[in-house]
C-alpha cells in the first residue's frame, strides 16, 4: 500500500466509531498551518488480524496510528505490533482513562462505544422535547397516536410544565386541554387506557392560579376564566371526558410539578397501573 498523494497518512484504530480520534488529529493538524493528512479511519476494530494489518500499512508509508482502543487485549496487542514494526503510535484516551481512574478511585469499565450511547440518550432527550413541543395544547391531535403519555386536564392543571419535565426524561408527551365547547379529537379515544393520564384540581386552588395568570397578563380578575362556577363545569366536564377514556386521573392540588411526574414516570413503569 503507498500514499496516493505527498500527504502525511494517519490511521485511525478504534474498537467503536473513531469520531473522538478524527477530531482529536483535525485539531491538532489545524496547528501546522492547517496542514492536511491522508486521514484513514478503521472502526469497530474487534481482532488482532485488523490491527496487524493496519500497523503494516502504516509501515509501509511511514505513517502514524492513533487509536481510541479501551479493551485492553486490543490495546495492549497494537502497541506491541506497532512496537515491533517501528510504527508509532498515539493513545487518544489512554492517558485521559488514567487521569480518571486516579480521580475516581477505580479502574475504566473499558467498554467500546459508551460515547455513542450516552450521545443516543443525548439525541433521543431533544427529540422528545421537540415532540412536546409540538403537540403541546393539542396543536395536531395526530401527535396523540405517536405519544408515550398524553395529558388531558382543564387549563392551569400544568400540562406543559409536565409535558417538558417528562420529555427531559425522554418520554414523547402530547397534551389536550379540555374546554365544555370543544369536543375531544377522536384519537383520545382511539388510545391504549395506560398511555392517557388525566389531570384535576382542587376548584378553589384552580380558582386561586387563574387569578394570577389573569394578573399577570394584565387582565381583571373577574373574567369568566377565573370563575368559580365555570371552573365547576369546566371541572365536571373534564371528569366525564375521563371517565369516557377510562385513563386513571391524578389529583395535582398543592403538589409540584417533579411529584406529580414522578407519579406519572412510575405508572409509566408499571404499564399505566396506578394504585
Amino acid at each position: 500500500m503507498t500514499s496516493t498523494s505527498n500527504q502525511p497518512v494517519i490511521f485511525i484504530l478504534s474498537d467503536s466509531v473513531g469520531e473522538t480520534a478524527e477530531f482529536v488529529i483535525r485539531a491538532a493538524s489545524s496547528q501546522f498551518n492547517g496542514s492536511q493528512a491522508d486521514i484513514r479511519r478503521i472502526p469497530y476494530v474487534d481482532d488482532k488480524k485488523t490491527i496487524e494489518e493496519t500497523v503494516r500499512a502504516a509501515a509501509e508509508v511511514n505513517g502514524i496510528i492513533a487509536f481510541t482502543m479501551v479493551v485492553s487485549e486490543l490495546h495492549d496487542f497494537l502497541l506491541d505490533e506497532a512496537n515491533r514494526q517501528g510504527v508509532q503510535v498515539v493513545d487518544i484516551m489512554g492517558p485521559m482513562l488514567k487521569g480518571l481512574s486516579t480521580l475516581y478511585g477505580r479502574e475504566p469499565k473499558r467498554e467500546p462505544g459508551l460515547v455513542r450511547r450516552l450521545d443516543d440518550e443525548y439525541f433521543r432527550k431533544v427529540e422528545a422535547i421537540e415532540f412536546a413541543v409540538k403537540y403541546d395544547d393539542g396543536r395536531d391531535p395526530r401527535g396523540l397516536l405517536r405519544a408515550d403519555v398524553v395529558l388531558i386536564g382543564v387549563s392551569r392543571t400544568s400540562k406543559t410544565p409536565l409535558s417538558m419535565y417528562l420529555a427531559h426524561k425522554r418520554l414523547k408527551v402530547a397534551n389536550v386541554p379540555l374546554v365544555p365547547e370543544v369536543e375531544p379529537p377522536e384519537e383520545l379515544f382511539m388510545l391504549p387506557v395506560e398511555k392517557c393520564i388525566g389531570l384535576t384540581i382542587e376548584p378553589d386552588q384552580l380558582n386561586g392560579i387563574r387569578r394570577e395568570r389573569l394578573k399577570s397578563l394584565g387582565l381583571t380578575a373577574r373574567a369568566n376564566y377565573a370563575n368559580i362556577e365555570r371552573i365547576l363545569q369546566e371541572l365536571e366536564y373534564s371528569e366525564k371526558v375521563m371517565k369516557r377514556v377510562g385513563c386513571p386521573i391524578i389529583d395535582v392540588s398543592n403538589k409540584a410539578v417533579e411529584e406529580t411526574a414522578n407519579i406519572i414516570l412510575d405508572m409509566f413503569r408499571r404499564g399505566g397501573r396506578h394504585t
